[in-house]
């Protein structure tokens, strides 16, 4: 089952935001999530906030797109009488679960709803996540013509035996023809890899990755496979009937697969993410690591807004009391300190090509961050040269580069 929510203070009722959530507020971006915690089956390595249909006990997916849509007008309300500058959404997403269960009315329904309350920028980028086998050629030009701009397959692994693991139901076949479809109906196109699957070899992901290829995505996600507490995969280990995922492996397979991605011509953005050239990046997860706000829409869900962040009640019927209640679903949220905001702009900043410019860390970081780079340099010199002879030269540089980067 999922994993537990995190412990933080009671939310309000009315959801209503603290007024230091109006600093800078302007210059920050308004993402919106939509979780849709529906799966057909349940991956054994999953512990998503999703449900299969035997798991929903009284919620229907029939009556869930009306409840976000009662959500959305809650977060209007919410934003404006929290004081916050009126801002159109710059990006949309999808995900889950499986958003693609839900008939595409449904998704393009929860779609206006958004833009009736905010309205796009120019460019917006709206995205759904989508299995290759719950799509096909009407769903996708559908989409479109709601106003989606990308969408995100779960491809995963092209190796049955891989997908068989994961408990994957898509044919591999599969792909190419969704590819197909999205690029005719206009959509870009985004993969999804994992990595590391018990039982899975560095040819095997090679496979996998030549697959990825041929499809010349716009976007491509690779994800480390990582065993969660309570779940299939983690009880399947412990009882020794699969192998833990070695790191080495994985790591290995995370070097061979930039390698390949950078020969084809993709740009690594993000620890997980290459885009075939920056106007391909996905702009809604880059909005997560650059601090922007963003709210999430549905059960288990988690918002950021101006350092307060909360999450909604897990379930699907929870979620559906709290809303046709009328009340706000967050079950509870958190106010960020300086400190904590500070540690975690470090954290995220970090994860992207751009970084994070020196003279935002303290002095004992700055310090550190030199003694790394020295070491890098003087490791680069000695092997440019065959030998630690430049060793001596290699630290006079670093110093050199050092203390500009001090300036």
């Amino acid at each position: 089952m999922p994993s537990a929510l995190p412990l933080a203070d009671p939310a309000p009722a009315d959801g209503l935001l603290p007024s230091s959530v109006m600093d800078a507020a302007a210059s920050r971006h308004l993402g919106i999530y939509v979780h849709v915690p529906f799966c057909r089956v349940r991956c054994g390595y999953c512990d998503f906030n999703t449900y299969t249909s035997e798991e929903l006990r009284g919620a229907k997916r029939s009556d869930y797109a009306g409840q976000a849509i009662e959500e959305v007008a809650l977060a209007g309300r919410v934003l404006r009488e929290s004081g916050l500058p009126e801002r159109r959404v710059s990006t949309v997403f999808f995900g889950g679960g499986t958003p693609t269960l839900l008939p595409v009315t449904d998704l393009a329904a929860m779609l206006a709803s958004v833009i009736d309350g905010w309205g796009l920028e120019p460019g917006a980028e709206v995205t759904t996540e989508a299995n290759p086998d719950s799509v096909d050629r009407d769903y996708l030009f559908a989409l479109k013509a709601a106003g989606f701009t990308r969408v995100s397959f779960g491809m995963q692994s092209a190796v049955p035996h891989v997908l068989a693991t994961l408990e994957r139901t898509h044919d591999p076949k599969r792909i190419p023809l969704v590819v197909a479809w999205a690029r005719e109906a206009g959509l870009q196109v985004s993969l999804d890899l994992i990595y590391g699957t018990p039982g899975e070899s560095l040819l095997d992901w090679e496979a996998s990755i030549d697959a990825v290829l041929a499809e010349n995505p716009d976007h491509i996600s690779a994800y480390a496979l990582i065993i969660e507490d309570g779940t299939k995969l983690a009880r399947q280990i412990r009882r020794g009937e699969v192998a833990r995922p070695d790191d080495d492996l994985q790591a290995d397979m995370y070097e061979l697969l930039d390698a390949k991605l950078a020969a084809a011509g993709y740009d690594w953005y993000e620890v997980s993410n290459w885009s075939r050239d920056s106007a391909h990046r996905s702009r809604h997860n880059l909005s997560y690591w650059q601090g922007h706000d963003w709210w999430g829409i549905g059960p288990g869900s988690h918002s950021h807004v101006g350092g307060v962040r909360w999450w909604n009640v897990k379930h699907p019927s929870a979620y559906a009391d709290r809303i046709l209640a009328g009340l706000s679903p967050a079950a509870g949220r958190e106010t960020l300190d300086a400190e904590t905001r500070r540690v975690e702009r470090v954290l995220l900043l970090t994860r992207i090509r751009e970084g994070l410019r020196i003279d935002e860390l303290e002095p004992s970081g700055r310090t550190a961050v030199a003694g790394l780079i020295a070491d890098e340099l003087v490791n680069a010199a000695a092997a440019l040269r065959g030998s630690v002879e430049l060793t001596l030269r290699g630290r006079l540089l670093a110093d050199a580069v050092v203390r500009r980067l001090l300036e």
